[in-house]
């Protein structure tokens, strides 16, 4: 009886100090927690929404493509764009291809490098981006882009498929505007996005996008569409550059304008999992300095975004300002 007092009493000893070993572990975890994880993501996410934007440019600008004959307007007149960084080869356009090649030009704070080539599926079966369900093959190969202010770095390689869901594009939106609203969406899995570190993480974005022009300002609104462990409304899942699952849920559509830029959201809300942490990271868009949803007028954009974790009765939070 004895001896089996002094079993049950080490288990029992064992058992509270692997707890408490636990718990301290959870506490430092929630206690170095910087949102690195959070600002990775949305650094991904605006960038990939900048070369979506370039995408929707050149395949309207292009009549072949687009399956619309031409006035001889460009979307980039029309948005009031005047420096794009990049040449578009035509070479493949009769078979439905085209690249976009970027040149290094430093604009708006990013230094972009690489190419991205475009491919109409059943191009040669009469397919054309104008009509609804129409998907567009979008390669990356080694699309890189470079801060200016810092020289940090992501460099995209891999494939995302676009689908028009509507029907038209941003030429029916901004030039004839014959369209109200126009929405595709982005899907793909394992994007490799490799950071300035060396490390690569791993990217699987699935996305809608509702574009408008109200006022004459381009607006897109992003909601999230994919699904992975129970989740859903799921804009992006996949590993983080240190090799951790993770999850990105949107609760409140993502909204950027051409005023702001696409990189400042001006509203939103995502939330962040990642399988090894106990707390979820909750981004908040469109922020003043002190972390306060702000109401953006006809000249005045925010200053950045909002993340905040929780482990028990704490709250942390950072605030990062848009670059």
């Amino acid at each position: 009886m004895k001896t089996k007092s002094l079993l049950f009493g080490i288990s029992g000893v064992l058992l509270a100090s692997a707890l408490a070993f636990t718990s301290c572990k959870k506490k430092q975890a929630f206690k170095k927690e910087d949102g690195q994880t959070s600002a990775d993501n949305r650094t991904v996410q605006s960038e990939n929404d900048a070369a979506v934007n370039d995408v929707n440019t050149e395949i309207s600008n292009s009549s072949l493509l687009r399956g619309r004959t031409s006035n001889g307007a460009s979307i980039q007149s029309v948005l009031g764009i005047t420096a794009t960084g990049y040449s578009v080869d035509t070479t493949g356009i009769h078979q439905g291809t085209i690249k976009i090649n970027y040149d290094g030009t430093t604009i708006s704070n990013r230094t972009r490098t690489g190419s991205i080539r475009l491919t109409i599926q059943n191009y040669a079966q009469g397919k054309r981006w104008k009509d609804q369900g129409c998907v567009l093959q979008v390669d990356y190969l080694s699309y890189k882009i470079t801060r200016a202010s810092d020289s940090k770095s992501v460099q995209f390689n891999g494939t995302q498929l676009l689908t028009n869901e509507t029907g038209d594009g941003w030429w029916e939106l901004l030039v004839t505007k014959t369209k109200s609203s126009i929405a595709t969406s982005v899907t793909g899995t394992n994007l490799n996005v490799l950071f300035d570190d060396g490390k690569t993480a791993v990217y699987n974005i699935n996305r809608r996008f509702t574009y408008t022009f109200p006022n004459n300002i381009l607006t897109c609104t992003g909601e999230g569409i994919g699904s992975a462990d129970g989740l859903s409304n799921l804009e992006n899942y996949g590993t983080t550059r240190d090799g951790d699952a993770f999850t990105s849920q949107v609760s409140t559509p993502i909204v950027w304008n051409l005023t702001c830029g696409w990189w400042a959201p001006i509203q939103g809300n995502a939330e962040i999992k990642v399988d090894s942490k106990d707390f979820s990271l909750n981004c908040t868009f469109g922020v003043d300095a002190s972390g306060n949803p702000v109401s953006v007028g006809a000249n005045q954009c925010p200053y950045g975004w909002k993340v905040e974790w929780t482990y028990k009765n704490k709250t942390s939070k950072k605030i990062f300002g848009y670059s």
